[in-house]
């Protein structure tokens, strides 16, 4: 194994180990995209997009409902097939195979689950995207925010029943709920909190909420601001003006949070009609605290904070003339663009050393602005690493790139050096796609083919180079849906560009059913040297030139 190998594989384990979270680590970087690029430029806002406004619904006629509601109900029934005493079930969407029981009435969690096809992939299953999406339909809509932890397992079959029904007792859901892991005061608060937010349909549950005149359904609602985070739901029940269907519903069966807020002399749920702040800082803690209930044998990652400077798509792309081109982008967080700082790029080479010439300036428009709902707006400002740059110069293929980092230019004149407390940002040039890659029709002429070449460095003797690419699936029987990664192996091309290059040239075509299925996620290129894995980022084959 070379010098410059070597070394790669060094700055990919000080990234990995660090006790922070570093980039690149694409889980987290995943995840934290996800969370934080919710609005405006390269933005990720699957879920805003569909909860916002914290009113909408666009998934019937039904009166009252709300999609926010439906994503908050989706995660606790998930996560109640918990079981405190062995350790198993939890969070893990094991909600896809359940939905035909009693106690999941209703269709407010395939109307959740529908958009997985646009979030889930290799790195963020479907128990992460209820998780996600509770969490954002909760903080959007007044609600304080939650801590939030990734890594969660999906299920591949149904759990245990789980969710106690209106219509068992008192003594059944207390121990529904200590199963699951809370006490008599946690389930009252629990329920407050999830009731905060919608009510009860009554095409789901016809004995409960009877159906007024001249509509098709409706959702009778827990309290009188059912599409936002509020106390209403406890000061109403505390000063008997609530409506609630399973308070005051006309069949006395049924009215479980009667019973349950009742059941220590209404103590806890007056505390919370009296004070809302205390109300609000439970629902924290309880709502984190459901989001992180899952199987004992799955580890969390660490709470996922917004990283201050985050590159995002880097990629040397092989020329073929004796040069690599860089590019991508970096987003500074919490930047306004009114103070849009001067930013320059330097990198290191393959042995770890700079030059005067290894630096760039990166270009920033007033498009290239974003902002989230994270304790209030927040905004972020993009950078471009590539051809919207100015004095860019192409890393030169003899001497490659090992790191970068960034010099940060405020309007006092100082300079911040940003490179991730000493680590930078490290980048490998051993592996990656050639510039001669492109699409073509494919034989039966009603499909496209993609032929990828990929470049090597000579001196890495890989055991094997190949193309991976998620695929979304589905069961029409179940609902259930997942992501697989399929991969392709490439071989060594004959067609070499440049004879002196340090580099070889690998091929392998994506097949045309990967390329014209719209499910296809990522595509990156992998290769074995050695004992190490070494990726690229993903690229996009709609990006590449026509053959």
């Amino acid at each position: 194994m070379s010098l410059g190998i070597s070394r790669l594989s060094s700055l990919l384990l000080i990234a990995a180990y660090a006790s922070a979270y570093t980039w690149p680590n694409p889980q987290l970087d995943e995840l934290e995209s996800l969370l934080f690029d919710q609005q405006g430029y390269n933005e990720r806002g699957i879920l805003v997009g569909a909860l916002n406004p914290c009113d909408r619904f666009n998934f019937g006629d039904t009166v009252n409902r709300s999609n926010v509601a439906d994503w908050i109900r989706t995660a606790y029934h998930d996560m109640a097939t918990h079981n405190a005493e062995d350790g198993t079930g939890g969070l893990d969407a094991s909600i896809q195979f359940e939905q035909d029981r009693p106690e999941n009435a209703g269709n407010g969690f395939f109307n959740a689950l529908r958009h997985l096809q646009l979030g889930i992939s290799r790195y963020v299953g479907v128990a992460d995207f209820i998780a996600l999406g509770a969490k954002t339909a909760f903080e959007q809509c007044d609600g304080p925010t939650i801590p939030f932890r990734g890594g969660r397992v999906d299920a591949t079959e149904a759990g245990p029943p789980g969710v106690p029904q209106p219509q068992e007792s008192l003594d059944s859901h207390i121990s529904s709920f200590a199963r699951q892991g809370f006490n008599q005061t946690e389930m009252i608060t629990l329920v407050a909190c999830g009731h905060s937010f919608g009510g009860v349909q009554h095409s789901a549950f016809p004995d409960t909420v009877p159906l007024p005149a001249d509509v098709d359904d409706v959702s009778q609602t827990f309290d009188s601001t059912p599409f936002n985070f509020d106390n209403n739901v406890a000061l109403e029940y505390v000063h008997g003006t609530t409506n609630n269907p399973l308070v005051v519903g006309h069949n006395d069966t049924t009215n479980s949070d009667k019973r349950i807020f009742g059941s220590d002399g209404n103590a806890t749920i007056s505390g919370f009609a009296a004070d809302s702040d205390s109300f609000r800082t439970a629902c924290q803690s309880l709502f984190a605290r459901m989001l992180d209930t899952v199987p004992s044998t799955v580890q969390l990652t660490e709470v996922i904070e917004p990283l201050p400077v985050k590159p995002q798509d880097i990629a040397l792309l092989y020329m073929g003339d004796g040069t690599l081109r860089l590019s991508g982008q970096v987003r500074f967080w919490n930047v306004a663009e009114s103070n849009a700082p001067s930013v320059k790029l330097i990198w290191a080479d393959r042995e770890g050393k700079t030059d005067s010439s290894y630096t760039g300036v990166l270009g920033h428009n007033d498009q290239m602005v974003a902002s989230v709902l994270y304790n209030g707006n927040v905004s972020a400002l993009w950078y471009n690493i590539g051809p919207l740059s100015t004095n860019f110069t192409v890393v030169n293929e003899t001497v490659g790139i090992s790191k970068f980092w960034f010099e940060v230019s405020g309007g006092d004149s100082s300079i911040k050096t940003e490179h991730q407390n000493g680590v930078g940002f490290p980048i490998q040039d051993t592996v990656m796609l050639a510039n001669s890659s492109c699409t073509a029709p494919a034989p039966d002429g009603l499909s496209s083919i993609a032929h990828i070449q990929i470049a090597v460095r000579a001196d890495a003797h890989p055991s094997r180079v190949w193309l991976e690419y998620d695929l979304f699936n589905g069961d029409a029987g179940s609902g259930a849906t997942w992501i697989t990664v399929n991969t392709t192996d490439a071989q060594l091309a004959t067609n070499q560009t440049q004879a002196d290059s340090i580099y070889e040239l690998w091929s392998v075509d994506l097949p045309s059913s990967a390329l014209a299925s719209s499910n296809t996620r990522k595509v990156n290129i992998a290769a074995e040297i050695g004992s190490l894995k070494i990726t690229t980022t993903s690229f996009s084959t709609s990006t590449l030139a026509h053959c």
